[in-house]
């Protein structure tokens, strides 16, 4: 997980009226409830029923990156035979400029994805203005080394396979319109395939990853708890508030096992210990076994599962 350098130094030379946002990517297979963790990150955090130029915290999908599709695509699509699980149906290249600009705190427009027609719909553009929290959500946001690269951090929603094709099925007839001989055609023929073969393999990628996904109300909890904790601190410091890794051998107290903010206590499990080096600091809450001082849950019911560095 790279970390901006604009971000570390508290005495650069950003101007304060520019807001460098912190890149959160939230990846995940489909319908593991990847819209449903952003939704209630910004639902407790009072971002939600904000006008989008006042929020402090954003959210972004994956979706608004397809890529324009051929008149021979678009057949293909109709019959629902065209991949849309496969990294080369996205534009990679305006995600990641996107992104960029999105870092270098400019007003981006990113077009919505209609589901029902397959294509982006350029008349109702999404306008993202700078804020100081972006969620960029997607079944492969972590599959691009260059995209990649610009998180500052990055979650893995991991849910069962059979739950999440258990959530596609009717979502998929309900809200896109499809028969369910064709969603369990598409589902079989490329959507489980290009899980194992893209998108899961990103799982190593994650700095966090939420066990049972949306569902895990203690690990999005803590997330928001942290959230809050960079806000506070950018409202007290000013747009470059200094975030860092936070190793072993940072910390003061100890093995902290993850990431956390600079300056703030932790929110759980570190018995009130200021967290001084690092920006994130999420702690597992079931029983864990210790392997060269990181720590690592047993069992389905941990809150989270902490990435070492």
């Amino acid at each position: 997980m790279d970390v901006d350098k604009t971000l570390l130094n508290p005495n650069n030379d950003h101007k304060s009226d520019i807001k460098t946002p912190f890149l959160i990517g939230v990846a995940g297979g489909t319908a593991s409830g990847k819209s449903t963790v952003c939704k209630k990150i910004m639902e407790q955090l009072g971002q939600a029923d904000m006008e989008q130029a006042q929020r402090q915290v954003v959210t972004i999908s994956q979706d608004s990156f397809y890529r324009e599709l051929t008149a021979a695509e678009k057949i293909k699509a109709q019959k629902g035979l065209f991949n849309f699980d496969h990294p080369d149906a996205f534009n990679e290249n305006l995600m990641y400029d996107s992104l960029q600009d999105i870092l270098k705190g400019k007003i981006v427009k990113v077009p919505c994805y209609d589901y029902r027609s397959n294509s982006l719909d350029h008349e109702n553009m999404l306008t993202i203005y700078p804020a100081d929290v972006v969620l960029f959500e997607g079944i492969l946001v972590f599959y691009f080394p260059k995209i990649r690269d610009l998180f500052h951090m990055k979650l893995f929603v991991d849910t069962d396979s059979d739950t999440r094709l258990a959530r596609r099925v009717p979502r998929d007839i309900n809200e896109r319109g499809r028969d369910l001989d064709a969603v369990l055609t598409q589902y079989m023929t490329f959507v489980k395939p290009a899980f194992e073969e893209f998108c899961s393999p990103t799982k190593k990628f994650a700095d966090v990853i939420i066990p049972r996904g949306a569902d895990n109300t203690v690990a999005i909890d803590l997330i928001v708890q942290h959230i809050r904790d960079f806000l506070n601190n950018r409202s007290r410091y000013g747009s470059s508030t200094n975030i860092a890794y936070c190793t072993n051998a940072d910390h003061e107290h100890g093995p902290t096992n993850g990431i956390g903010f600079r300056g703030t206590t932790a929110a759980s499990g570190g018995g009130g210990r200021p967290a001084p080096r690092c920006r994130v600091r999420l702690i597992v809450s079931e029983s864990t076994t210790t392997t060269n001082n990181t720590k690592f849950t047993k069992g389905n019911n941990a809150v989270a599962y902490i990435r070492p560095h």
